[in-house]
């Protein structure tokens, strides 16, 4: 598995399989966090699997499924909600793990003290760039509070 720390307790990945959640397990995740959505490809038709396969690793499981590039607000305050009350270190993912990191981005840009600069670096470090999102992430709340 091709795990990308973005901060101390919070990761992305690529698609994950239940047999994936063993290594989950032993890298000592806690929490997953899923953002597919049931039937997107032929290798995820639902998450019924995952979902069983964490509760009998003792990983929590949350699923915030969302469409590539469609995040509302709602499911940007879903995923920072996860994040704030998950037990840590979470893992995110999705096929490709960009729409995991776009949702735990705008979830960090809304608190004032947010880093954006930091933000896209720790993106572009997992493989993802970001940039394109500065503007929003930029305005998502008063920087200045």
């Amino acid at each position: 598995m091709k795990i990308h720390e973005l901060e101390p307790g919070f990761a992305i990945s690529e698609a994950v399989t239940p047999k994936d959640l063993n290594e989950v397990a032993e890298r000592g995740f806690k929490s997953v966090i899923c953002n597919r959505r049931p039937g997107e490809a032929d290798d995820f038709p639902d998450a019924q699997a995952l979902r069983a396969k964490a509760a009998k690793l003792g990983i929590e499981w949350r699923c915030i499924p969302v469409s590539p590039g469609e995040y509302s607000d709602a499911d940007i305050a879903a995923f920072g909600q996860a994040m704030d009350h998950l037990p840590t270190p979470i893992l995110a993912f999705c096929r490709s793990g960009k729409r995991a990191v776009h949702l735990w981005a705008h979830a960090k840009s809304q608190a004032p003290s947010c880093d954006i600069p930091r933000l896209l670096a720790s993106a572009r470090a997992a493989g993802h760039d970001i940039e394109e999102h500065r503007n929003r992430l930029e305005n998502t709340t008063d920087r200045s509070v």
